[in-house]
């Protein structure tokens, strides 16, 4: 049995210490869950979706319960760069947090700018971006859509950015390969998937829609059959590391996305249920490599059998 694992996960230009992630928007801004769940134990803690300005979000119900799942339409509620950098990083970087911030706007200009803010930030370890948010340029059209936008935005976003790129894709796309290999074309040093799923839940008894904003995304262990196959399908398709996640609530399903080739995981759905899920995750990944004599992450990460 090996006493030790080496759990470190080399990102291209960012080593963490362990593979799992808190993903954003599941995780606050660390502060939140801190009594029950120490941030600064995780490989990283991706903060909540930053826009420039403060954002008020989807009016409620924005969460619903549905089988096998959760539905969620907060409509990236935040408060905005000034805020972040002021009251929220501060606490993070004292307590010794890998701070991985998520960026969302509705330009180029808007990811831009806010990837120029965070560089004179200390203690923003690597920029992810979200891809899912609407192009107002482009009528609304999710950045992620076309390999094309993807490319402009991360392109704007590395030129302005002193710290590592990750981009978050969305899973509503036709070929997701393609997209990734434009972010990666574009500068991008991680590839992290999957967004949520655009799904819908109804109240029975008032007959409406159980969320006010009609239609929100689907997580949780309904979409992990999913996000494996897609993250398989890109770990294989581009030359740096990816990041994967999607229904990830047990040490099992981790290692089954380590498995197909992703480099780290990012735990999200699983907080609600428990708060302490990604240290249990972390703790199981561990404990069954020492179990099965598995002496560091990499000999595990895409050794999936295909024969």
């Amino acid at each position: 049995m090996v006493a030790r694992p080496d759990m470190s996960v080399d990102l291209g230009r960012l080593v963490l210490k362990n593979p799992v992630l808190a993903a954003s928007g599941t995780f606050g801004y660390g502060q939140e869950l801190a009594d029950f769940c120490d941030p600064a134990l995780l490989g990283a803690v991706v903060v909540k979706g930053l826009s420039l300005k403060p954002w008020p979000g989807n009016p409620p119900p924005r969460i619903v319960e549905t089988t096998a799942g959760m539905l969620n339409a907060i409509g990236l509620q935040n408060v905005g760069l000034e805020s972040f950098l002021k009251d929220k990083l501060p606490w993070l970087v004292e307590r010794g947090v890998t701070v991985v911030v998520n960026i969302l706007g509705e330009s180029v200009k808007e990811y831009a700018a806010l990837a120029e803010g965070l560089g004179e930030a200390e203690g923003v370890a690597m920029i992810e971006i979200n891809i899912s948010c609407p192009n107002v340029a482009a009528g609304g059209l999710a950045f992620g859509a076309s390999p094309e936008d993807t490319a402009r935005v991360v392109q704007a976003v590395v030129e302005a950015a002193r710290q590592p790129i990750m981009v978050k894709l969305t899973p509503m796309v036709s070929d997701i390969v393609t997209v990734a290999q434009a972010a990666v074309e574009a500068g991008a040093d991680v590839i992290s998937l999957i967004n949520t799923i655009p799904a819908m839940a109804v109240d029975l008894e008032n007959r409406r829609p159980a969320l006010k904003n009609v239609v929100g995304g689907l997580s949780g262990p309904a979409i992990k059959p999913v996000a494996l196959r897609l993250v398989w399908q890109v770990a294989q398709a581009v030359h740096v590391p990816v990041v994967g996640g999607g229904g990830i609530m047990t040490a099992e399903d981790a290692l089954e996305f380590l498995l197909v080739g992703a480099r780290a995981v990012q735990v999200g759905t699983a907080s609600f249920v428990d708060p302490r899920s990604p240290l249990k995750i972390l703790e199981g990944i561990e404990a069954y490599f020492r179990k099965n004599n598995i002496p560091e992450l990499s000999v595990w990460a895409g050794s999936l059998n295909m024969e």
